[in-house]
């Protein structure tokens, strides 16, 4: 009886060994690298947070919200297409996990994005 205990026991250290030692990235994801993106303050409309990736200012990201703030109050629906500086933006609602977000993507190069949450 006691060797059936030890084996046991044996058999979850190498267990618990294996876990330990296992690789980080095997455990975190893939390792890609996160883009940047820059909290740029509060809609002042609604009060949600608006953040930005590096390429786009800060300024342009809070003109763009309020600009679409505008355009999808009232509506009910929560796309829409807005201009600032001769830019068009496509704003949309997202399923984030777990809560939903608003996302507005520059037309003309989509990997320009501004994200609005709470």
């Amino acid at each position: 009886m006691r060797w059936i205990t030890r084996s046991t026991a044996a058999a979850l250290l190498g267990a618990a060994a294996a876990v330990l030692w296992a690789p980080a990235h095997a455990v975190a994801g893939t390792g890609a690298a996160e883009p940047s993106v820059a909290y740029c303050g509060a809609d002042r409309a609604t009060g949600l947070a608006v953040s930005a990736d590096g390429s786009v200012p800060c300024a342009t990201a809070l003109q763009v919200v309020d600009a679409y703030t505008k355009a999808a109050s009232g509506t009910g629906d929560r796309r829409a297409t807005v201009r600032v500086d001769g830019t068009a933006w496509t704003c949309m609602e997202r399923q984030g996990d777990p809560n939903p977000y608003q996302e507005c993507v520059d037309a003309g190069d989509s990997g320009r994005r501004i994200i609005v949450s709470s």
